[in-house]
């Protein structure tokens, strides 16, 4: 049986783009038990404040619970659920998994071919980061489900996964021409920039284009609290800093909350921006919450 392309194919609610990672976050913290324990039982009753959690750190902006990727991993071949009544899940409500003692753990095949094959349990954790979450959050993500993955981990897996263009940083960087679209930070060392990155407006994981107007020039800092979705992007290009955000030290309000409606630097006359279709796509999957109104300096 082949792991990997049952991990890339888990069946998610999708349509125009959407994202729906209820699965891939229990497969992550699923794996991240077993890695931990070598079994990776979990009570649901006992999980379900972790998962939450997830859910509210790493997908969409809509309101969501973890009973319904506890309940519906079990159709994908991967996931089992047992109650205080026998083998087989009680349904998709809260009460009833809570009310029935269920537990839910990897399959019995895949446990074997996992102690079988140790780096297998790595190299299915790098798909499920991949197909559904941007770089910028991998590492933080496995810090929160206790996943420890090796270098040799990261290999590309060509019949999952479609390939980037190494092109793409360049490219967004020279539009922008070396500097933070947010706060125009622009770091060298001698001719080499330090601390910017290209960052995918829509992601990657999500059919984004490596293309010019797919792309922000931004700092390490601005990247990560973009893809988290602190920040947004909206009409006429104007930066939107979520009003869930709270930060109460001078380097909080000068580098996120004083943002609140400064319009982009660049892309430089003649580079393309930001399309419309991609702007709208994070807003709606990525941005928490509403913006901060702008406020007179």
């Amino acid at each position: 049986m082949d792991w990997l392309e049952r991990t890339a194919k888990l069946r998610q609610w999708s349509r125009s783009g959407a994202r729906a990672p209820h699965k891939p976050l229990l497969f992550l913290y699923a794996l991240g038990r077993f890695q931990q324990s070598g079994d990776g039982e979990l009570q649901y009753s006992a999980v379900e404040k972790d998962l939450r959690q997830l859910l509210a750190e790493y997908g969409p902006p809509n309101k969501t619970t973890p009973a319904y990727p506890f309940h519906h991993l079990v159709s994908d071949g991967v996931w089992e659920v047992r109650t205080d009544r026998g083998p087989g899940s009680p349904g998709i409500g809260v009460r009833e998994l809570r009310a029935t003692g269920a537990a839910g753990r990897l399959v019995p095949e895949l446990r074997v071919a996992l102690r079988r094959e140790p780096s297998l349990l790595g190299r299915m954790a790098r798909v499920l980061l991949d197909l559904n979450f941007p770089p910028s959050l991998h590492g933080e993500l496995c810090e929160s489900v206790g996943l420890e993955l090796e270098p040799a981990e990261t290999e590309q897996l060509a019949t999952v996964r479609r390939r980037r263009d190494p092109r793409m940083r360049e490219l967004v960087l020279t539009a922008y021409e070396y500097q933070c679209a947010f706060c125009g930070y622009d770091g060298r060392i001698g001719a080499v920039p330090v601390g910017l990155e290209a960052a995918h407006v829509r992601w990657w994981a999500f059919d984004g284009p490596d293309d010019v107007d797919n792309g922000l020039c931004l700092c390490s800092l601005h990247h990560k609290l973009f893809d988290k979705g602190v920040f947004g992007i909206g009409d006429g290009h104007h930066i939107l800093v979520s009003q869930q955000f709270v930060g109460r030290s001078p380097a909080a309000r000068e580098h996120v909350i004083a943002l609140a409606g400064r319009p982009l630097i660049g892309p430089q006359p003649g580079a393309r921006p930001i399309a419309a279709a991609h702007r709208s796509w994070h807003t709606s999957q990525v941005f928490h919450g509403s913006p901060r109104p702008v406020t007179a300096a």
